[in-house]
Protein backbone atom coordinates (compact mmCIF):
# COMPACT_ATOMS: atom_id res chain seq x y z
CA UNK A 1 0.00 0.00 0.00
CA UNK A 2 1.82 2.99 -1.26
CA UNK A 3 1.58 6.21 1.78
CA UNK A 4 -0.78 9.16 1.02
CA UNK A 5 0.63 12.03 -0.12
CA UNK A 6 0.37 16.08 -0.62
CA UNK A 7 -0.46 17.45 -3.83
CA UNK A 8 3.03 17.90 -4.74
CA UNK A 9 3.68 13.94 -4.06
CA UNK A 10 5.36 14.09 -0.73
CA UNK A 11 3.90 12.32 2.56
CA UNK A 12 3.08 15.60 5.05
CA UNK A 13 5.15 14.24 7.15
CA UNK A 14 8.50 12.22 6.79
CA UNK A 15 10.37 11.11 9.04
CA UNK A 16 13.71 9.21 7.77
CA UNK A 17 16.74 7.37 10.09
CA UNK A 18 15.93 9.31 13.45
CA UNK A 19 18.22 8.40 16.04
CA UNK A 20 17.25 10.23 19.35
CA UNK A 21 19.28 10.21 22.83
CA UNK A 22 18.52 10.94 26.37
CA UNK A 23 21.75 11.80 27.43
CA UNK A 24 24.22 9.11 26.44
CA UNK A 25 21.39 6.34 25.95
CA UNK A 26 20.10 5.86 22.90
CA UNK A 27 16.09 5.96 22.50
CA UNK A 28 15.76 5.63 18.99
CA UNK A 29 17.44 3.68 16.39
CA UNK A 30 16.88 4.51 12.66
CA UNK A 31 13.49 5.24 12.85
CA UNK A 32 11.58 6.21 9.71
CA UNK A 33 7.74 6.83 8.91
CA UNK A 34 5.64 8.94 6.63
CA UNK A 35 2.27 10.82 7.12
CA UNK A 36 -0.02 11.56 4.53
CA UNK A 37 -2.08 14.12 3.77
CA UNK A 38 -5.59 13.48 5.71
CA UNK A 39 -3.78 10.14 6.69
CA UNK A 40 -4.49 8.35 10.11
CA UNK A 41 -1.96 6.76 10.99
CA UNK A 42 -0.91 4.77 14.63
CA UNK A 43 2.71 4.24 16.29
CA UNK A 44 1.98 1.02 18.22
CA UNK A 45 4.36 -0.41 21.08
CA UNK A 46 4.68 -1.12 24.36
CA UNK A 47 5.78 1.17 27.01
CA UNK A 48 9.36 2.22 26.92
CA UNK A 49 9.33 1.21 22.95
CA UNK A 50 10.44 4.61 22.16
CA UNK A 51 6.46 6.16 20.91
CA UNK A 52 6.39 9.60 22.82
CA UNK A 53 10.59 10.24 22.24
CA UNK A 54 9.47 9.53 18.70
CA UNK A 55 6.64 12.30 19.02
CA UNK A 56 8.69 14.52 21.10
CA UNK A 57 11.78 13.80 18.17
CA UNK A 58 8.95 15.34 15.82
CA UNK A 59 7.47 18.25 17.56
CA UNK A 60 11.02 19.64 18.50
CA UNK A 61 10.95 19.09 22.30
CA UNK A 62 13.17 16.47 21.95
CA UNK A 63 16.00 17.12 19.12
CA UNK A 64 17.32 14.07 17.04
CA UNK A 65 20.95 13.41 16.91
CA UNK A 66 20.90 11.83 13.65
CA UNK A 67 18.20 11.39 10.92
CA UNK A 68 15.35 14.16 9.37
CA UNK A 69 11.83 15.46 9.83
CA UNK A 70 10.02 16.82 6.86
CA UNK A 71 6.91 18.72 7.32
CA UNK A 72 4.88 20.16 4.46
CA UNK A 73 8.22 20.25 2.26
CA UNK A 74 10.02 21.67 4.34
CA UNK A 75 13.45 19.88 6.35
CA UNK A 76 12.06 21.07 10.15
CA UNK A 77 14.81 18.92 11.58
CA UNK A 78 16.23 20.80 14.77
CA UNK A 79 13.73 23.41 14.36
CA UNK A 80 11.78 24.82 17.85
CA UNK A 81 8.61 23.62 18.84
CA UNK A 82 6.81 26.76 18.92
CA UNK A 83 8.09 27.13 14.95
CA UNK A 84 6.99 23.72 14.25
CA UNK A 85 3.70 24.62 16.21
CA UNK A 86 3.06 27.37 13.68
CA UNK A 87 3.31 25.28 10.30
CA UNK A 88 0.16 23.98 11.59
CA UNK A 89 1.01 20.94 13.72
CA UNK A 90 -1.06 20.32 16.89
CA UNK A 91 -0.22 17.79 19.85
CA UNK A 92 -2.45 16.15 22.54
CA UNK A 93 0.02 15.51 24.68
CA UNK A 94 -0.47 11.86 27.32
CA UNK A 95 -1.49 12.84 30.86
CA UNK A 96 -3.60 15.74 28.97
CA UNK A 97 -1.39 19.04 30.65
CA UNK A 98 -3.86 21.93 31.08
CA UNK A 99 -4.26 24.82 33.12
CA UNK A 100 -6.27 23.28 35.79
CA UNK A 101 -7.15 26.67 37.51
CA UNK A 102 -8.83 27.97 34.41
CA UNK A 103 -12.46 27.19 32.67
CA UNK A 104 -12.21 25.33 29.40
CA UNK A 105 -13.42 27.82 27.45
CA UNK A 106 -10.49 30.18 29.17
CA UNK A 107 -8.00 27.09 28.14
CA UNK A 108 -9.08 26.92 24.82
CA UNK A 109 -8.98 30.42 23.90
CA UNK A 110 -5.27 30.15 25.11
CA UNK A 111 -4.68 27.66 22.62
CA UNK A 112 -5.63 30.07 19.75
CA UNK A 113 -2.70 31.01 18.44
CA UNK A 114 -4.11 33.47 15.62
CA UNK A 115 -3.33 30.57 12.90
CA UNK A 116 -6.13 30.80 10.30
CA UNK A 117 -8.35 28.24 9.74
CA UNK A 118 -11.86 26.86 10.02
CA UNK A 119 -11.23 25.02 13.75
CA UNK A 120 -13.29 28.30 15.78
CA UNK A 121 -13.92 27.53 19.31
CA UNK A 122 -17.67 27.13 18.40
CA UNK A 123 -17.01 24.39 15.92
CA UNK A 124 -14.62 22.54 18.56
CA UNK A 125 -18.43 22.56 20.72
CA UNK A 126 -20.17 22.03 18.13
CA UNK A 127 -18.14 18.39 17.44
CA UNK A 128 -17.51 18.15 21.16
CA UNK A 129 -20.72 18.94 22.87
CA UNK A 130 -19.72 17.80 26.42
CA UNK A 131 -16.98 20.34 26.39
CA UNK A 132 -19.95 23.14 25.52
CA UNK A 133 -21.74 21.70 28.26
CA UNK A 134 -19.07 22.24 30.97
CA UNK A 135 -17.24 25.91 29.11
CA UNK A 136 -17.49 27.31 32.60
CA UNK A 137 -15.86 24.37 34.76
CA UNK A 138 -12.20 24.53 35.87
CA UNK A 139 -10.22 22.13 33.97
CA UNK A 140 -9.04 20.39 37.48
CA UNK A 141 -12.83 19.64 37.80
CA UNK A 142 -13.20 17.50 34.93
CA UNK A 143 -12.82 13.45 34.57
CA UNK A 144 -10.36 12.02 33.07
CA UNK A 145 -12.14 11.86 29.49
CA UNK A 146 -13.24 15.37 29.80
CA UNK A 147 -9.84 16.56 30.49
CA UNK A 148 -8.41 14.38 27.02
CA UNK A 149 -11.69 15.97 24.99
CA UNK A 150 -10.36 19.09 26.14
CA UNK A 151 -6.97 18.31 25.33
CA UNK A 152 -8.15 17.70 21.80
CA UNK A 153 -10.38 20.75 21.70
CA UNK A 154 -7.10 22.91 22.50
CA UNK A 155 -5.41 21.08 20.00
CA UNK A 156 -7.57 21.81 17.61
CA UNK A 157 -8.42 25.33 18.00
CA UNK A 158 -4.63 25.94 16.70
CA UNK A 159 -6.14 24.76 13.06
CA UNK A 160 -3.65 21.77 12.76
CA UNK A 161 -2.94 20.64 9.37
CA UNK A 162 -1.70 17.35 11.26
CA UNK A 163 -2.22 16.32 14.79
CA UNK A 164 -0.39 14.06 17.19
CA UNK A 165 -2.09 12.30 19.58
CA UNK A 166 -0.04 10.60 22.69
CA UNK A 167 -1.31 7.84 24.36
CA UNK A 168 -5.31 9.13 24.43
CA UNK A 169 -6.62 5.84 26.28
CA UNK A 170 -3.77 6.06 28.99
CA UNK A 171 -5.86 6.09 32.45
CA UNK A 172 -9.47 6.05 31.30
CA UNK A 173 -11.88 3.64 31.60
CA UNK A 174 -13.42 1.21 28.83
CA UNK A 175 -16.45 3.11 27.87
CA UNK A 176 -14.60 6.90 27.85
CA UNK A 177 -11.92 5.31 25.85
CA UNK A 178 -14.44 4.05 23.02
CA UNK A 179 -15.98 7.58 22.96
CA UNK A 180 -12.63 9.64 23.26
CA UNK A 181 -11.56 6.99 19.74
CA UNK A 182 -15.05 7.95 18.33
CA UNK A 183 -14.04 11.44 18.77
CA UNK A 184 -11.06 10.94 16.80
CA UNK A 185 -12.41 8.73 13.94
CA UNK A 186 -15.04 11.46 13.42
CA UNK A 187 -12.28 13.76 13.26
CA UNK A 188 -10.77 12.10 10.42
CA UNK A 189 -13.72 12.79 8.21
CA UNK A 190 -12.68 16.50 8.33
CA UNK A 191 -9.31 15.88 6.74
CA UNK A 192 -7.13 16.67 9.60
CA UNK A 193 -4.22 13.98 9.40
CA UNK A 194 -3.50 12.55 12.63
CA UNK A 195 -0.56 10.06 13.89
CA UNK A 196 -1.66 8.14 17.31
CA UNK A 197 1.15 6.83 19.71
CA UNK A 198 -0.51 3.79 21.21
CA UNK A 199 -0.36 0.88 23.51
CA UNK A 200 -3.92 -0.13 22.73
CA UNK A 201 -3.82 -1.87 19.25
CA UNK A 202 -6.80 -2.43 18.24
CA UNK A 203 -8.98 0.70 19.49
CA UNK A 204 -5.68 2.64 17.45
CA UNK A 205 -5.96 0.08 14.28
CA UNK A 206 -9.82 0.43 13.65
CA UNK A 207 -9.40 4.21 12.45
CA UNK A 208 -5.99 3.80 11.06
CA UNK A 209 -5.39 4.25 7.48
CA UNK A 210 -1.51 2.49 8.33
CA UNK A 211 0.08 1.28 10.97
CA UNK A 212 3.59 1.21 12.30
CA UNK A 213 5.17 -1.27 15.46
CA UNK A 214 7.98 -0.10 17.54
CA UNK A 215 9.84 -2.00 19.86
CA UNK A 216 13.11 -1.28 21.43
CA UNK A 217 13.36 1.89 19.61
CA UNK A 218 13.32 0.04 16.16
CA UNK A 219 10.43 0.44 13.62
CA UNK A 220 9.55 -4.05 13.20
CA UNK A 221 6.58 -3.71 11.53
CA UNK A 222 4.71 -1.40 8.70
CA UNK A 223 1.61 -1.60 6.67
CA UNK A 224 -1.60 -1.47 6.23
CA UNK A 225 -3.94 -0.97 9.69
CA UNK A 226 -6.75 -3.59 8.15
CA UNK A 227 -4.15 -6.41 7.90
CA UNK A 228 -2.55 -5.75 11.28
CA UNK A 229 -5.85 -5.83 12.93
CA UNK A 230 -6.74 -8.91 11.08
CA UNK A 231 -3.78 -10.66 12.14
CA UNK A 232 -4.34 -11.32 16.22
CA UNK A 233 -1.21 -13.67 15.98
CA UNK A 234 0.96 -11.26 14.55
CA UNK A 235 -0.13 -8.54 17.01
CA UNK A 236 0.80 -10.94 19.83
CA UNK A 237 4.09 -11.67 18.02
CA UNK A 238 4.57 -8.09 18.04
CA UNK A 239 3.04 -6.50 20.92
CA UNK A 240 2.47 -9.42 23.74
CA UNK A 241 -1.06 -11.37 24.20
CA UNK A 242 -2.52 -8.82 26.66
CA UNK A 243 -2.80 -5.86 24.08
CA UNK A 244 -3.96 -8.17 21.57
CA UNK A 245 -6.48 -9.64 23.66
CA UNK A 246 -8.50 -6.20 23.93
Amino acid sequence: MSDARTPGGDPLLSVDGLCTNYGKIRILRDVSLTVGEGEVVALLGLNGAGKTTTMRSILGLTPPRAGSIRYAGQDVTGWPAYKIARLGVGYVPEGRRMFKDLSVLENLQLAENGRSGSWTIARVFDHLPKLAELRARKAGRLSGGEQEMLAIGRALVSNPRLLLVDEPSQGLAPLIVEDVYRILGELKQTGVAILIVEQNALLALKISNRAYVLDSGRIVHAGPAAELAADRDRIRTLMGLEVAAR
